[in-house]
């Protein structure tokens, strides 16, 4: 039974995965120089954390999802426009 369950699991990430869309994790940095190439950007943002906090943005640059998860804050754009999400969750 445990190996169905974990085919199961991994046909679930697997669909969770097509449905998404590309997704590239990048660090925080290489995020913010992305947040400045984009005029007018969504931004997904979220709290996270069990022992201490940490921050997690989600853009959308080319067609791609660029997700990144910091320590600090990561400053925005004026024009940045913010959906707070209760959580990110991010397949596999």
């Amino acid at each position: 039974m445990g190996a169905e369950v974990g085919a199961i699991m991994a046909q679930m990430i697997a669909n969770a995965v097509k449905a998404s869309g590309t997704l590239v994790r990048v660090e925080p940095e290489e995020f913010a120089k992305l947040l400045a190439r984009v005029e007018g950007p969504l931004v997904i943002y979220t709290q996270g954390g069990v022992i201490s906090t940490n921050h997690q943005y989600l853009i959308s640059y080319k067609g791609f999802a660029f997700y990144t998860k910091s320590d600090e804050e990561i400053p925005l754009p004026r024009n940045a426009e913010v959906v707070i999400a209760d959580k990110i969750w991010i397949p596999g």
